[in-house]
């Protein structure tokens, strides 16, 4: 391979990369169907989900669960990564 190959083989992919990091990062939107997704996995866990956010790659659900505040972060494939009390 030559050097102008590489470099635009380099280019291909960090553009390939980049793109989607940038997209998540401005759509904060969620679709609604998963919203309803993650909002029934909560529930059936026992909590009472108020509100869902995107927060740095993952979903940020504030909910309630035996009167205690909860911020739960969930990925794409739902299964969630972290539980912090509030």
């Amino acid at each position: 391979m030559t050097f102008t190959t590489i470099k635009t083989a380099a280019c291909v992919l960090a553009t390939a990369i980049a793109v989607p990091l940038v997209a998540l990062a401005s759509d904060t939107s969620i679709d609604p169907k998963f919203e309803a997704q993650i909002r029934e996995t909560l529930t059936a866990q026992g909590f009472e989900v108020r509100k869902i956010e995107v927060e740095d790659e993952l979903f940020e659900a504030y909910a309630l669960k035996d009167g205690q505040k909860y911020e739960v972060y969930m990925n794409a494939d739902l299964e969630i990564m972290k539980i912090e009390e509030d």
